[in-house]
């Protein structure tokens, strides 16, 4: 009889310093008390969470493997060694949920290939939590990641991306790096026809929550300060 495999769980985390049980099921918690192998992006921030989710857990059992943009992804198949003597791993991203717009995904990839079985937990999404909040068509929507930082380059791409979303009638995603957030917002006002809307959502779940949908035109008026605060864009023609 073949040893039984241990599972991949994916563990969702807070999106910030709100505390892990006003949105986080009880269910990560559980998987978090039992788990001592984990994969994750910085061991720091990952043993901050799993302090504040299980603050009796003994920290001197926990074992840690990395995984950044600097992986080399021949280490990753090693990192779900204890699977095969029968020990479950968890990933835990450093914001919201592993694998969406996150290294993780690679391990869950490497999981599937070798037969472990993967189980993803309920968490926030700033991704998914912007959608529900924007108005947007929440049946058709992309995310791109990060617009190019020259601003000719990037004007090209707001304006393809707008045409996109014109053609497709598909909602546009993308962030930035938090301390050029406001330039963003600018690029966006300038670079898009004014009634296109855009819908900003910053420190989603946290008590700083901003989320507002307007046009272009509009968000030209409009003060606010997004200077190092995780944000979401999102436009839709």
């Amino acid at each position: 009889m073949e040893p039984q495999l241990g599972n991949l769980y994916l563990i969702p985390c807070t999106l910030g310093d709100t505390p892990p049980l006003e949105v986080l099921p009880l269910l990560v918690k559980k998987a978090v008390e039992e788990i001592d192998h984990y994969i994750v992006e910085h061991e720091k921030s990952a043993r901050h969470f799993i302090k504040n989710i299980v603050p009796k857990k003994s920290q001197p059992d926990l074992h840690f493997e990395i995984i950044n943009k600097f992986t080399d992804p021949s280490d990753i198949p090693n990192m779900l060694a204890p699977c095969f003597e029968g020990l479950d791993v968890g990933v835990i991203s450093d914001a919201g949920c592993p694998g969406i717009a996150d290294p993780g995904a690679a391990v869950v990839a490497q999981a599937h290939l070798k037969g472990i079985k993967v189980v993803p937990l309920v968490g926030p999404s700033s991704i998914l939590l912007a959608m529900m909040a924007s108005g947007f068509n929440g049946q058709n929507f992309a995310f791109n990641g990060y617009l190019p930082i020259d601003k000719k380059e990037r004007r090209s791409e707001i304006k393809r991306l707008e045409k996109l979303s014109a053609e497709k009638e598909q909602a546009q995603l993308f962030i930035e790096t938090p301390y050029r957030n406001n330039q963003l917002l600018e690029s966006l006002t300038t670079a898009l026809h004014p009634n296109t809307q855009i819908c900003v959502a910053c420190d989603i779940t946290l008590s700083t929550e901003y989320i507002k949908t307007h046009s272009a035109e509009t968000w030209k008026k409009i003060k606010v300060d997004l200077n190092k605060r995780p944000t979401l864009f999102i436009i839709q023609k």
